[in-house]
This record gives structure tokens, sequence and C-alpha cells, in this order.
């Protein structure tokens, strides 16, 4: 009998007890899976989408409050500067309340300069630059709805109130854009702030935030001190990060995503720790006789350990390999089921060179111990237990 073959033999003795320690590795991984993937995908969206050259300008107390329209041309003008845009949160939604849409007013020119990585057709930019009530929509919202070019959509914003005295807003859509890198999220809309600025009720004049191009990614520090340095003294005071920090920030909002996956992993691991643990150390003393017997047959302490090494690799792969591959395909489901909502969900190879680790750390861990047991059964006292 090779001992690939007795290593299965040994792992399989009881299936019942094997299935129910597989199916406990099974879980732990699938939840590891999908949370992981799931947080490793906004992360990567986020440095992808984040310009190395772009800050971002809120207000000191909370991204909520307004800046001042007359920050921008203040910033503009600043040393090390290369360009500047802003934008409002127009917090919108389309026919259900429950439909919340991600829906930007910003300056056409200035902000498709800064994100140069937005592909859009020549004649959807033209329209957007002279039509203050165009829509550009991002391709993944498009696909959500079913939107075309020229379809009227009306939005109902639930911040801001029109002159008519209505929350809905009329738009018409100019065009459909993409990125040029498809982990970069598409799923919100923009339309001209003037509309906006126009439109509404109150708040004329100052808009959410500025978006800040530097001449170099080396100078972002001294720039963004710059800024916040330049309106210290003033009645509405600035903070200001690089766009990744802030997007990062933007999600936070909504909870830790890094603290929750960590803690519910965490939680499940450590469980399967002390199941699969207490499992092969069972294993092992029932198998006490046996294992005396192999020595006497001439199998070393060293093959003794590896092979319940190996027997806890096995497990371990057993539970852990197919629920990385369930968890992969529920991502690829969830992100197509939530296109528009969603950023794309993958597992990517960072993900799964860690899981791989973790894997083998578990059935080291879980293995260990009960190896070195096997490995040290003193052949005389194990024999006289039969």
């Amino acid at each position: 009998m090779n001992n690939l073959k007795l290593i299965w033999k040994n792992a399989a003795r009881k299936k019942l007890r094997l299935f129910l320690t597989v199916f406990s590795i099974f879980t732990a991984f699938l939840i590891y899976g999908v949370l992981g993937g799931f947080q490793s995908s906004l992360d990567e969206g986020i440095d992808i989408a984040s310009g190395a050259n772009r800050l971002v300008t809120v207000h000191k107390v909370s991204f909520i409050q307004p800046l001042p329209y007359s920050y921008v041309n203040k910033v503009r003008s600043m040393d090390g500067v290369a360009d500047v845009t802003y934008a409002v949160w127009f917090g919108g939604y389309y026919q259900n309340p429950q439909q919340i849409l991600a829906v930007f007013a910003v300056d056409p020119e200035s902000y498709l300069r800064l994100y140069s990585e937005l592909v859009i057709p020549e004649d959807a930019r033209k329209t957007f630059f002279s039509d203050r009530r165009a829509l550009l929509v991002g391709k993944k919202m498009a696909d959500r709805f079913g939107w075309e070019k020229g379809q009227q959509v009306p939005i109902q914003s639930n911040i801001w109130t029109n002159q008519e005295g209505s929350q809905t807003w009329e738009f018409t859509v100019a065009g459909i854009f993409e990125a040029n890198d498809p982990k970069i999220d598409t799923s919100y809309l923009l339309f001209p702030y003037e509309y906006l600025n126009e439109g509404r009720q109150f708040g004329q004049d100052s808009v959410g935030w500025l978006v800040v191009g530097t001449e170099s990614p080396d100078i972002n520090t001294q720039v963004a001190d710059a800024i916040d340095l330049e309106f210290a003294n003033a009645s509405t005071q600035t903070k200001t990060d690089t766009e990744k920090a802030f997007n990062q920030a933007f999600i936070e909002q909504f909870g830790d995503i890094g603290l929750i996956v960590a803690s519910v992993t965490g939680a499940a691991f450590f469980t399967i720790l002390l199941i699969a643990g207490n499992t092969m150390m069972l294993a092992i003393r029932e198998r006490t006789s046996e294992i005396a017997v192999l020595k006497t047959l001439g199998f070393g302490n060293g093959k003794i350990f590896t092979q319940v090494i190996l027997e806890s690799v096995l497990v371990t792969l057993l539970g852990a390999v197919p629920a990385m591959a369930l968890a992969g395909l529920f991502l690829k489901g969830a992100s197509a089921a939530m296109a528009g909502i969603l950023p794309a969900m993958f597992i990517n190879t960072g993900m799964l060179v860690k899981s791989a680790g973790i894997m083998l750390l578990l059935a080291l861990v879980t293995g260990i111990i009960p190896a070195w047991k096997a490995m040290n059964i003193n052949v005389v006292t194990a024999l006289g237990r039969r």
C-alpha cells in the first residue's frame, strides 16, 4: 500500500467524522472567500480608480458640509496645482426610493480632464458640454435600467428641491461612458453642475468637494498641506487628502469592512482550529497501537510525523478548495445580479495566494501536535494496550 493510499485510508476511517470535519472547514473558507473577495474587490477598485496625483478637498468638519464655490479658483492658482474640478452629491433615486443612485453634479470640462480614464463617445462629450440637462450614464448603470442615448430620465433627489418646488429633475441621456479598465466602477451618473446650481432652492454657489490634480504625486503632501493652510483661518476650513484615502473613508462610513471580515473569519477559523485539532488528536489516539505496529515494520519517526501532517493537509484541502471555488462562483453571480449597485466582485490572485497560505497554516497547526505525539509513541507501551 503506497503512502497516499494509507493516508487516505486513515483519514476516511470514520466517514461521518471526516464529513463533519471537512464540512466545518468548507464553511469557514466559504465565509472567508465571499467576505474576503468582496473586500479585496473594493480595495482593488479603489486602488485602480484613484488617481496617483489626485487630491480631494472637503469640509474639515464633515464631507457632507458644502464648500464655497470661490475656493475653486483660489486652489487653482496655488503652486503645484495642475487642475481643479468639483462635484456635488445629488442624492438621487429612480422611480423607487429604494433604488438609490450615485449621481454627481460636476463641472463637465474640468471633470473629464481630470478623470481621463473615462471613455466617452465624442458626440456625448459635446452634448455634455453644451446641454445643462445632459446626463452621462455609466455602463453598469445603463445596463441596470436599460437606458439609451436620447432617453428622457426623471430622477428624484432626496436632498435638492428645484425652483418649481419638486424634487424631480428631468434629464436627457447624452451617452454611455465606460472606463479604460474593466475593474473601474461605472455604476454612477454625471450631469452639469450649472443645472443644479441654477435650479435648486438653496445652496447656490457651493460645492460638495474639490478634486485637485497635482503636477506630480511626489508633491501631494505639500499641496494638500498648502490648501488646508490657505483656509485655516476661514469660516469654512478644509481637509485635503489623497483620492484613495477619501474613497476609502467614504466606503467605511457604511462600516469598517476590514474589521468585519477579520472578526467573522477569525471567529470561524478559530472554531475550526479547535474542531480539526481535536479531531486529529482523537484519530491518533485511536490508532496508537497501529502506529506502534508501523514502527515495528520499519516506519521511522520522520515518516510517521510526515504522514500525520499530510493527513491534516488532505482533510484541510478537501474542505477549503471546493469552498474557495464556490465562493468565486457566488461572487461572480452576485456581481452580475447587482451590477450597477456594487462594483465587480471577484477573487483575485492575491486572495488565492493568501487562502493557500491559510490552508497550509491551518493544516500545520491542527496536525503538528498529533504528529508529534504519533512520532513519540512508545512501541512497547502502545502494544501493551491491545
